[in-house]
């Protein structure tokens, strides 16, 4: 059996998730305070470039973990019905994330299809991760 190119996979999945434009998502940030906004890129890049303000970090390996509420590692930010709106830094992680989440029955999640570096060359504003994070040695 020959191994199914991941390119072709993200396609078919892109194909049937809801994605979002950087203006869709600026609306939704302003109409939805109870918006989830969630960066899925590894700590290092979040210390590296930034981050979305709002966005809440869950690192993609931990994903499932932290948003499975009888998981010890549960994370209540998680809830079944309310939007979600997942990024990466360019929408390959991003997607396999919302179909994840989807799979384990989240019911309105989205992905920003540009990623955060689609969001950085909107000239969108980032937040410095670096000056407040616990992780930065100082």
């Amino acid at each position: 059996m020959a191994i199914k190119n991941i390119f072709d996979s993200l396609k078919e999945i892109t194909a049937n998730i809801d994605n979002i434009t950087v203006d869709q998502l600026k609306a939704e940030m302003a109409d939805n305070s109870n918006l989830l906004l969630l960066d899925i890129r590894e700590l290092q890049e979040l210390v590296d470039k930034g981050s979305i303000a709002g966005a809440k970090h869950a690192p993609r390996g931990m994903l499932e973990f932290w948003a499975d509420p009888s998981s010890p590692y549960s994370r209540d930010w998680f809830q079944e019905d309310r939007r979600t709106v997942v990024f990466c830094a360019g929408g390959g992680r991003s997607v396999l994330a919302v179909k994840a989440l989807e799979d384990m029955g989240f019911s309105n999640v989205a992905q920003l299809q540009p990623g955060f570096g689609g969001w950085v060359e909107a000239g969108e504003p980032i937040t410095d991760f670096a000056a407040t994070s616990r992780w930065v040695r100082r």
